[in-house]
Formats: structure tokens, C-alpha cells, sequence
């Protein structure tokens, strides 16, 4: 590991051909391979691509029924839409095994801001000198969007997951932290009033990855007609601090001519920047846990937005939809959420009874 991130001098342009091309190869036959994490990831880009994700509210849709049958036309495009995640999903981690290799300058090349809530976000780091948490999901690069944020806008403070390899972990931080950003880990002790106080102190930026959690203070809401667990944190942040809550979706773009030179690669990335979401008066004087509530949905509507633009970018491989979900190893699930996770497994069920009646009809008539 070590000798591939080395100095920024190394490793030299032949390694990093070499360590995308690896990457690249191992991402199509993995896709090829077709294990259960790419069969996962395609059940959550099938949500995502389906019809009943375009309208609102929950479907009931299980996903067995989402997913196109084998042989179709729209299952030969989630196919390929899934294999064009995994090359994305195994560019991010040639970048990563690279970035030391990098100038900042190549690195801030190969990022730029865009969206709606891009400008309102800048002037309110840079003008107004002040802070803002930002929800995000497991989309592009992190390590890339950190220094475009610190670069572009204020510090960048946001957690990781610890790792049970500590020099691995030591390397990621290390990196990370050349870069700009400065790391709490999960667990540490008290991060959320951490990073309360931290926003409100000095000026920052604080990312939060915030599409999947499935712990016991995860907070379940509607998206792609049906419903995910995400976590709290961003929410909880905005409400505890009254600032305004932006989201951030991440996606590859081709580089072309000047920009593609001094970047020294084809593909950089876009950080499509929404929001903002106001913590106004009625939300700071709501029941708490309602007021969390409604700040994740609003996040998440405008998260799926960019879901939905780019999908091809989204790298979730774990069972994420309620549909999907082992409801026996969860814990603290509402009994509104359960009771309509059962009438999902029971419209699953009278589906497939009516399917195999039609399917003994026609094999009487023949």
C-alpha cells in the first residue's frame, strides 16, 4: 500500500495507467462475475429507473417486481447501466490508490461546483464567513470533493468509519488530512456535539455521508416509491444550529482539451450542489423528532434528484430498500414503518399467486 502512495512524485504516469487499467478490468469482471453485490446493486439502480420512482409517495412495488424479468430489453439496460456503476465504483478507488501522486493543482482541475445551490453556498461560506453541513451519499470521490470544498469554500471537518487495520486507516487519514480535511472518527466520543461546536465556532464546511443507515437512530423516509433508512446527522445539525442544510450529489464527467491536459486524466467530477434547506420557525418550534424528520425528507428529495440525473454514479451495493431489508436484525423500526413492510410482503405474495394462475392457464390452453 505504501508504495503506491509514496511522495507526491510517485507512483509515475506508467504505474497510474497501470493501477486504472487493474482497477478497470477487475470492475468488469466482477460485473461479469455477477455476485450478489452487483445483483444488489442493480435490485437499488431498478428502484431508482423504475416507473413508479418517477411519481410520489410509496408504491408497494416489491422489489422482485421492480426488477425488469431477464431477457428484455429494459433488463439489457440495467445491465449495462450497473456495469458502468462498478467501472465508476473501482475508478474511485484507482484515484484513491494514486491521489498522493497527484499535484493539487491536477486534483482541483479535475473537480468543479454546478447546481442551484452552488452560489448561495459560496456566498454564504465567503461572504458571510459561516458554516454548513452538507448531505451526501456514497457517489464520486470524497477525498476529491474535500479539497474542492476546502479550496472553494471553508475547512472541510467530516467523520470516518474506523477501520480494524490501523495502518490502513493511518494512511487514509494521513492523506485526507495533506488535503485538507480534517477527520473525526465514529466512535470517538461525542462527535455530534463535536461537530456542533465546530460549526458554529469558525467557518466550515462538514460533508456527511447520509444515504444508508440502519442503525437504530436511523431515520426512515420516502424515496424512489419506496423507503430507505438515512441517517440523522445532517438533519440533526441544521435543527441544533440553525444553519442551513445543503445536499451535494457527485458524478464523473469527460474532460476535454486545456482542462484535460492540466488535469492529466479523461474523467474529473461534478459536485451538483442543492438547497439550501432552511430550518424556518415552524420546524424550530416542532416536536424534535418530527422536525428531523421533515428536514431528512426534504434532503432526500433533492438527493434523489441527483440520483435519479446520474444514476450510473451511485455506488450502493447493500440492500438499502425497505423491500430488501432483514427486518428481524433491525432495530428501533417504527410500527408504521413494519406494519407497511408486511403489506409489501403480502402484495409480493398475492402477485406472485396471481402470476403462477395466469402462467396454469395458458399451460391449460395449450
Amino acid at each position: 500500500m505504501k508504495s503506491w502512495y509514496g511522495s507526491r512524485g510517485m507512483p509515475s504516469m506508467c504505474r497510474k495507467a497501470l493501477v486504472r487499467a487493474v482497477f478497470d478490468a477487475a470492475a468488469q469482471v466482477t460485473w461479469l462475475c455477477h455476485p450478489a453485490s452487483v445483483r444488489q446493486l442493480e435490485r437499488n439502480l431498478a428502484h431508482v429507473t423504475s416507473d413508479s420512482a418517477q411519481g410520489d409517495g410509496i408504491t408497494g412495488q416489491s422489489a422482485c417486481h421492480v426488477m425488469p424479468p431477464k431477457g428484455t430489453a429494459a433488463y439489457r439496460r440495467l445491465r449495462t447501466l450497473s456495469r458502468q456503476a462498478m467501472r465508476s465504483y473501482f475508478a474511485y478507488f484507482a484515484e484513491a490508490m494514486t491521489v498522493a501522486g497527484r499535484s493539487r493543482q491536477q486534483l482541483l482541475t479535475r473537480t468543479r461546483g454546478a447546481g442551484y445551490g452552488l452560489k448561495p453556498l459560496m456566498a454564504w461560506c465567503r461572504e458571510h464567513h459561516s458554516s454548513a453541513p452538507l448531505a451526501m451519499g456514497h457517489q464520486g470521490n470524497w477525498d476529491y470533493a474535500g479539497l474542492w470544498g476546502g479550496e472553494h469554500g471553508a475547512p472541510v471537518v467530516t467523520v470516518a468509519e474506523q477501520l480494524t487495520n490501523a495502518q490502513l486507516l493511518d494512511t487514509f487519514m494521513q492523506i485526507r488530512e495533506e488535503l485538507g480535511i480534517h477527520i473525526m472518527l465514529a466512535g470517538s466520543g461525542h462527535v455530534t456535539q463535536r461537530l456542533e461546536r465546530r460549526l458554529v465556532q469558525s467557518p466550515c464546511l462538514v460533508p456527511l455521508l447520509a444515504d444508508r443507515d440502519l442503525g437504530s437512530h436511523g431515520e426512515f423516509v420516502q424515496a424512489f416509491g419506496s423507503m430507505i433508512r438515512v441517517a440523522r446527522g445532517p438533519a440533526v445539525l441544521a435543527l441544533q444550529t440553525g444553519l442551513p442544510l445543503y445536499v451535494v450529489n457527485m458524478y464523473r464527467e469527460r474532460l476535454h482539451g486545456a482542462r484535460r491536459k492540466t488535469a492529466g486524466c479523461g474523467y474529473g467530477y461534478v459536485l451538483q450542489v442543492r438547497g439550501p434547506v432552511l430550518v424556518d420557525h415552524d420546524l424550530a418550534t416542532m416536536d424534535h423528532d418530527q422536525a428531523i424528520h421533515e428536514l431528512t425528507q426534504a434532503w432526500v428529495d433533492m438527493w434523489s434528484e441527483g440520483i435519479r440525473e446520474h444514476p450510473q454514479d451511485w455506488h450502493m451495493m447493500q440492500p438499502i430498500f425497505l423491500e430488501d431489508l432483514d427486518m428481524n436484525r433491525l432495530k428501533g423500526v417504527p410500527d408504521a414503518v413494519r406494519d407497511l413492510r408486511h403489506a409489501m410482503d403480502d402484495a409480493s405474495r398475492n402477485s406472485d399467486d396471481a402470476d403462477s394462475s395466469s402462467q396454469d392457464e395458458v399451460n391449460r390452453t395449450q
